[in-house]
């Protein structure tokens, strides 16, 4: 019998499954797919030879992340690498703000379109330096942060603290106005918060935009040398070095419980109990209606579910190139993200056909690349890139009249050449050099891992109504389930999407405070409590 059994070996599953490890726990990963990962996988998508990121590509937030650093994967084979210019942002003008890794960089491509916006950044940055280890350790910390907000606080002292929670909620248009004398500024800030789905006058859409260009500033948008798959390997080397395994092909299909404790996880043929704990990996929906028999679950909880909101749906593109990307900016041919957008108001755009359920007329685009700093990822000369945007997840028209949200393979062709459309027209001959797509459809991207539900990358939308003590339903953001011995640790919990690994650290922390006392503390009953 295992001390603990952890559903699905996500990167928040298998940093869970580390941190029990670490305290002397045997841990078994059960994961339905053939291989672990999650969305932290690469694969030769598009012909032999190039490596393409399956989903997420950059990891800003892992470097900042407490849980990743502490688990040391460098001396498991993650070799960390950025691009000389994390993230550019080029115009149909000819300009191209940009985050640089050296901050002169940075200040030069905002003075090119306004004299004075360069020193602007400049305090924005100094800004984040003063706060960056109050405000990321309230993030990453289970509720309620008392320490990171007493340093944030010691920090700024009242009267600035007070200040600096007005421009955390301000829109990132906001933001941008009182900042930025030109919209080279605001248009940087955007793109990054547009990575969430939120619209750029949406509360706290300034702040995303802020923090990632800040860490992009700090250092880079770093990617694992030869692809994300590399992230997963770490993970897995270590957690097997410390006597834990990772079982794939193991759907789950139910999750046992007696006397109101969670006991043991069941899959088709065998049935595996945990001592301590099982670590959910999983969206709320799957746990509460699938794995759990209804009568486990509180009436509320339930109730509570039926408003859970996943994000926008995705599709992406990857593409295996002939040769770089020909940029007509020459500042975006050095960074390894593009955001492709005209600018705010097409931004704002996007988000109102989002939300009157449109696929977008001229998506908005992340975009990676990799030529000028990971040749380890395509031959010679040649290029692996990608694009994704946000479509609804219910689709009541398009924008221009041409799809239904089918995605059948027709409309998949037709909706890559959209994307496609965006990137020519900032680099001509972009076509030209393209040898080959493959195209993820919000369908495929959740047959690929039920996880991504409807094309949802983030495990529930980032608006303020699910975030923090609201995510995944009122519970004062932790991982306790109404269920003894049962924590969820998805991006589904709080703090939410990205690769940093805080839901399952979270999730393993509880389990081990839980394990080490006998029961559980007071802030975890009065969430368990806000669950029934």
């Amino acid at each position: 019998m295992a001390d603990a059994v952890v559903i699905g070996a996500g990167q928040n599953g298998l940093v869970a499954a580390n941190l029990l490890a670490d305290e002397g726990w045997e841990v078994v990963v059960l994961e339905e797919a053939r291989d672990p990962g999650g969305a932290v996988r690469s694969a030769e998508l598009v012909e032999p030879g190039f490596t393409n990121d399956v989903c997420s590509a950059f990891y800003p937030f892992a470097l900042a992340s407490p849980h990743i650093r502490r688990l040391e994967l460098e001396r498991w084979g993650v070799r960390w690498i950025a691009s000389r210019i994390a993230v550019a942002h080029p115009g149909p003008d000819g300009s191209c703000p940009a985050i640089a890794l050296d901050i002169d960089e940075t200040a030069r491509s905002l003075d090119e379109t306004m004299p004075g916006d360069g020193d602007a950044w400049r305090g924005l940055y100094e800004l984040w330096e003063k706060v960056r280890s109050g405000a990321l350790g309230a993030f990453f910390s289970p509720f309620p942060p008392v320490r990171p907000v007493l340093r944030l606080m010691r920090a700024l002292g009242p009267d600035e603290f007070l200040r600096f929670v007005r421009f955390s909620l301000l829109p990132v248009r906001r933001l941008g106005e009182e900042n930025f004398r030109g919209e080279a500024g605001t248009r940087l800030l955007a793109g990054n918060a547009l990575h969430a789905d939120v619209s750029p006058e949406i509360p706290l859409s300034g702040t995303f935009g802020w923090v990632l260009c800040s860490l992009g500033q700090q250092h880079g948008f770093p990617v694992p040398e030869g692809g994300a798959g590399k992230l997963t390997e770490a993970l897995v080397r270590r957690l097997e070095a410390k006597g834990g395994r990772v079982l794939c092909s193991q759907h789950v299909e139910r999750i046992e419980y007696s006397g109101g404790r969670a006991t043991a996880a069941v899959t088709a043929d065998q049935r595996w109990p945990a001592r301590r704990a099982l670590i959910a990996d999983v969206g709320p929906p799957q746990l509460y209606r699938e794995l759990l028999a209804r009568d486990a679950v509180p009436r509320r909880t339930l109730e509570d579910l039926d408003r859970f909101q996943y994000d926008n749906a995705t599709v992406k593109v990857d593409w295996t190139l002939d040769g770089p990307i020909p940029w007509r900016a020459e500042r975006a041919r050095g960074a390894g993200t593009v955001h492709v957008a005209e600018g705010v108001d097409a931004l704002t755009l996007q988000a109102s056909e989002l939300a009157r359920k449109l696929i977008p007329a001229n998506p908005y685009l992340v975009l990676g690349q990799y030529a000028s700093f990971d040749p380890s990822r395509a031959p010679a000369g040649k290029e692996t890139a990608w694009a994704y945007t946000h479509v609804p997840q219910r689709v009541v028209g398009d924008s221009r009249g041409e799809l239904t949200g089918s995605w059948d393979e027709r409309e998949a062709a037709l909706f890559a050449d959209r994307i496609e459309e965006q990137v020519e027209a900032l680099a001509p001959g972009f076509r030209s050099v393209i040898r080959g797509r493959h195209v993820f459809t919000p369908p495929g991207f959740e047959q690929a891992n039920r996880n991504l539900v409807g094309g949802a990358l983030n495990g529930g939308t980032a608006q303020i109504y699910q975030q923090l003590v609201f995510r995944p339903t009122p519970n004062l953001a932790r991982p306790e389930t109404p269920i003894d011995g049962l924590f969820l640790g998805s991006a589904s919990a709080h703090p939410g999407g990205g690769v940093h690994g805080g839901p399952g650290a979270n999730a393993a922390a509880a389990a081990i405070a839980a394990a080490r006392h006998g029961r559980i503390r007071p802030i975890a009953q009065l969430s368990r409590a806000l669950q029934r």
